[in-house]
């Protein structure tokens, strides 16, 4: 698409002008009003606008450039021009569009020329282009600059979030040999309800019911999954059913849980500065949160040492609490803050250490993203200690059947059978379930 420069000859005889009448292209315009924006519009004040605002501030300092000029380009070209200049300036320039469109989960920039993205669970490529590893690099830094994060050759990895809570990891060289990447996982404008995820096939209907239970009778539960396996929109929406009027402390490396409660704060690490001090870390902020008088602690993902604070925050009264942690198994979860538990360097046993998980841990939930991208519930368990030795009991399960011609994971969701000891915490609070809950067979 081009613009044409047309300047009559009365125009230019009266002004003493001597511009060739040729083409110019859109990036043309689009550097030459962002040139002169930047040097004579006040940027800063223009990005804390409305998008709406932010638009027609630009449309009109534009509108006067060229009246100034005295350039004749047609209106669609004009809010062509507006709208890269807004992306390019204040937005995320060629990723704007993509973080737009709300069927979009995941954005993937290996380079300048390939750009990936998640839609349904399917990954595909699209026809985004980064000018070049300058361009991408640009975005980067406009995305964690006002953070305060850095990244940098000493600093070349970086987690940040946009302003609507998306989640973006960037690394640069010498990690990356191919340039800057980065990726985003976007999360819905409006969070997802128990409902949702129901209508989703996420679980059954029973296990919804016993899910929102357990949270309501406090029960502390533990969701483990692999990455893009929903962990973070199930700990989520299993925080919905928390009743109102309890204090809740939510803690993260970086903030993406959304809550809607009165009595509730929010915490988030800190990396080190550019002298290597000032960190702050999920165990120390573990440690603040019970200072605080907490009825709740919910820590986005134990990773570390944190994983001892936690567990013992759970066996010291601090009820209903809940984390998530990367597993692939209930079992492989065990073994994971284990792991975390010994990194601690306390002289604690493993046997000790296990008698921490049952007395801690209600419920694990496990999570997956099966192949033809759907986020499942793969099973519901409970720990158990019987001679000595912890075991993991499921108390329901999706067994997969097969898989359509199409990809389509065939399977169905089923009881074990097996009664949990949890159900006598819940008939403490007063609450129910069916009684043909637990019943062995294939559910709802």
């Amino acid at each position: 698409m081009t613009v044409s420069w047309l300047k009559t000859a009365a125009q230019q005889n009266a002004t003493g002008d001597n511009w060739d009448i040729n083409d110019q292209s859109i990036d043309h315009w689009v550097r030459h009003f962002k040139s002169r924006l930047i040097k004579e519009a006040n940027l800063e004040s223009i990005t804390v606008l409305t998008p709406q605002e932010r638009k027609q501030t630009i449309e009109r300092l534009v509108s006067q450039m060229i009246q100034e000029e005295r350039i004749i380009i047609p209106q669609m070209e004009i809010e062509e021009i507006i709208d890269q200049i807004i992306n390019e300036s204040v937005g995320y320039g060629p990723l704007e569009v993509l973080l737009q469109d709300d069927s979009i989960t995941e954005i993937m920039v290996n380079g300048p020329r390939e750009v990936f993205i998640e839609r349904n669970g399917k990954l595909e490529k699209t026809n985004i282009r980064f000018k070049d590893n300058q361009h991408v690099r640009h975005i980067i830094d406009r995305i964690i600059a006002p953070l305060g994060r850095r990244i940098d050759e000493s600093s070349p990895m970086v987690d940040a979030r946009l302003h609507d809570g998306s989640r973006v990891n960037a690394i640069i060289p010498p990690v990356s040999l191919d340039g800057p990447s980065m990726s985003i996982r976007k999360f819905n404008k409006k969070p997802f309800t128990l409902d949702n995820l129901l209508t989703f096939g996420t679980f059954s209907e029973g296990m919804g019911d016993f899910l929102q239970t357990a949270v309501k009778a406090k029960c502390n539960i533990l969701v483990s999954g692999g990455t893009g396996s929903g962990k973070t929109t199930l700990l989520n929406v299993l925080s919905d059913s928390i009743p109102l009027g309890e204090r809740i402390i939510t803690i993260e490396d970086m903030a993406e849980l959304r809550f809607s409660y009165n009595n509730l704060i929010r915490m988030e690490t800190r990396p080190p500065n550019m002298e290597g001090t000032g960190e702050i870390t999920i165990r120390q902020l573990v440690k603040n949160a019970l200072r605080m008088r907490p009825d709740r602690i919910i820590v986005g993902e134990v990773r570390g040492t944190e994983a001892l604070d936690m567990l013992q925050a759970m066996n010291t009264g601090h009820e209903g609490s809940l984390t998530t942690v990367h597993a692939n198994t209930p079992k492989d979860a065990l073994g994971r803050l284990e792991a975390m538990v010994i990194m601690s360097g306390l002289p604690l046993t493993v046997d000790v250490i296990r008698g921490y998980f049952v007395g801690a841990l209600d419920l694990i939930v496990q999570t997956n993203r099966q192949t033809d991208g759907k986020r499942k519930i793969t099973s519901i368990a409970e720990l158990v200690e019987e001679d000595g030795q912890v075991h993991v009991k499921d108390i329901f399960k999706y067994v997969q059947q097969g898989v359509k011609e199409d990809g389509t994971v065939i399977g169905q969701f089923e009881a074990t059978g097996y009664v949990p000891k949890a159900i006598n915490k819940i008939k403490a609070f007063g609450l129910d379930l069916p009684e043909n809950l637990f019943v062995r067979g294939a559910m709802r």
